[in-house]
C-alpha cells in the first residue's frame, strides 16, 4: 500500500514540474513572463503543501492499521532542578605591587654588595654599601661638636637657674646646642643614603651592578631588583556588559596553563573606569602562591562565577533545534491524553538562559519532571508516537 502511495505522489510532482500540459514548468520559462512563473512557484508551492497533509494522513493511517509499523526509538532525560553556577572565562596576568628596581641616592663607588641573586632579604635589610666620600669622617667629628654643645648648655642652663649669669649667654649656648643637633641629623640623613636597604621583604632577584661599579641616582643606575612573591594577583580586563554581576566577592578559580594547576579565589577589587579603547574594566583576584611557583607576568585563565541559580532547568545543548523564525524548541514525550499506553512527541518552544559546558539553562518552556527527548530527537516529529528505551535523570552539569 505504501509503495502506491509513493508512485501516485512521485506521477504528481512529475506532472507539476513540467511534464506536458499547457501550463507546464517549460512553457512558463520559455514565455520569459516574471510574473507567470512567480504565480507558477506559488501554485506549485501550495500543491506540494497540500501533498504534504496528504502524506502525514496517510502514516497516520497507515500507522493506526499496521500492528508492524516501526515506531521512532528514544531515550528520554527526566527533568530535576539543580543549582547551577555559570563562569565568565577571560585571560590575565599574574602581577605584584612589589617588583621594583633599587636606585642608590648618592654618587659613589659601590665598593660592597652585601647580598645575592635569590636570596630571601626583610624590609629596610642592607643590600649594598656607596663610598661616601668621607661624610662619615665628616659626622664623627660633628657628633662630637654635638657633644661639647650640650656640656656647655647643659653648665650654662644650671648656672641661668641659679640667676648666675646673663640671659644672652644662656640663649646663645641653648642656640649653639639646638643647631648642632640639626646639622648632626642632616649629616646623618646624608650618610644614610650611602647604604642601599630593601625597601620592602621580599627576594633579590637580580643584582644589575658589579662591586666596585661608580653609580649615581637617575635612570640606568639601577642595582638591585626587588620581588615579593608573597602578595601576588591576577588583573583581567572584563566587558562592561559584566559590570553588575562581576563584583568584589565573587567567587574566582583560576588556572596556569604552564604550571597546570588551579587555585581558588575571590574578586578582591574591580576597576572604577570604562576603559572607552576596549570597553572594559579592570578586576584584581588575588592568588596565594606559599610554594613561589607564579611568577609575576605568568598567564592566567581566570573563571569568574557571574550568575548562580539554585533551582536551575538544566538540558543538553545538543537537543535544542531551532525552527525557519529563530525560536529554539525541544520535543518532549507525554503520554497520548486518548490512549494512555502510548508515548507521543510533542514540540516545546523553550526560551534560554546561559550555557556552562554541555548544559544550557532553560527559562520558559519547561518545567521540572518533563521528559525530554534526547537520542532520537532529531528523527521524531510533533504529535508523533514514539517508545522509549531509556529514561534517565538530569545529570549534573
Amino acid at each position: 500500500m505504501k509503495k502506491i502511495v509513493q508512485l501516485s505522489i512521485l506521477g504528481v510532482l512529475l506532472a507539476a514540474c513540467g511534464g506536458g500540459g499547457e501550463n507546464s514548468v517549460e512553457d512558463v520559462i520559455a514565455s520569459k513572463d516574471l510574473e507567470a512563473m512567480r504565480t507558477k512557484r506559488t501554485a506549485m508551492n501550495q500543491e506540494l503543501k497540500a501533498i504534504e497533509d496528504q502524506v502525514k494522513l496517510l502514516d497516520s493511517a497507515i500507522t493506526e492499521l499496521d500492528d508492524n509499523a516501526k515506531l521512532p526509538l528514544v531515550s528520554v532525560l527526566t527533568i530535576e532542578p539543580q543549582e547551577f553556577h555559570h563562569y565568565l572565562e577571560i585571560q590575565g596576568d599574574v602581577m605584584t605591587d612589589q617588583n621594583v628596581l633599587v636606585y642608590p641616592e648618592m654618587a659613589g663607588t659601590l665598593y660592597r654588595i652585601h647580598v645575592k641573586e635569590g636570596q630571601r632579604v626583610s624590609k629596610g635589610q642592607l643590600l649594598g654599601s656607596i663610598d661616601d666620600g668621607g661624610l662619615s669622617s665628616q659626622l664623627a667629628q660633628m657628633r662630637t661638636q654635638l657633644e661639647l654643645a650640650k656640656t656647655t648648655f647643659e653648665r650654662q642652663q644650671r648656672l641661668w637657674d641659679q640667676n648666675i649669669g646673663s640671659e644672652i649667654q644662656y640663649l646663645q649656648a641653648k642656640t649653639q646646642y639646638e643647631s648642632q643637633q640639626s646639622a648632626v641629623r642632616q649629616m646623618e640623613s646624608q650618610v644614610g643614603k650611602s647604604s642601599i636597604r630593601a625597601p620592602f621583604s621580599g627576594i633579590v632577584d637580580d643584582v644589575i651592578k658589579d662591586q666596585g661599579t661608580v653609580v649615581s641616582p637617575g635612570p640606568g643606575s639601577e642595582v638591585f631588583r626587588i620581588v615579593n612573591l608573597s602578595d601576588m594577583y591576577v588583573e583581567v580586563e572584563v566587558p562592561e556588559a559584566h559590570l553588575a554581576n562581576v563584583t568584589p566577592g565573587k567567587t574566582v578559580e583560576v588556572y596556569f596553563p604552564i604550571l597546570g594547576s588551579t587555585v581558588q579565589s575571590t574578586v578582591r577589587q574591580t576597576g572604577n573606569f570604562i576603559n572607552p579603547g576596549n570597553r572594559s574594566f579592570s578586576v584584581e583576584i588575588p592568588v596565594p602562591n606559599k610554594d613561589g611557583a607564579i611568577k609575576p607576568n605568568l598567564t592566567a585563565v581566570a573563571k569568574i562565577n557571574d550568575y548562580t541559580s539554585e533551582n536551575a532547568i538544566l538540558i543538553p545543548q545538543s537537543v535544542v533545534s531551532e525552527n525557519a523564525t529563530g525560536e529554539q524548541y525541544v520535543y518532549l514525550a507525554q503520554a497520548n491524553a486518548e490512549k494512555s499506553d502510548e508515548v507521543l512527541s510533542k514540540k516545546a518552544i523553550i526560551e534560554l538562559g546561559k550555557t556552562q559546558g554541555d548544559f544550557v539553562e532553560v527559562l520558559e518552556g519547561i518545567e521540572a519532571g518533563d521528559h525530554i527527548i534526547v537520542e532520537g530527537a532529531r528523527s521524531v516529529r510533533d504529535n508523533q508516537q514514539v517508545k522509549v528505551l531509556e529514561s534517565t535523570k538530569t545529570a549534573n552539569n
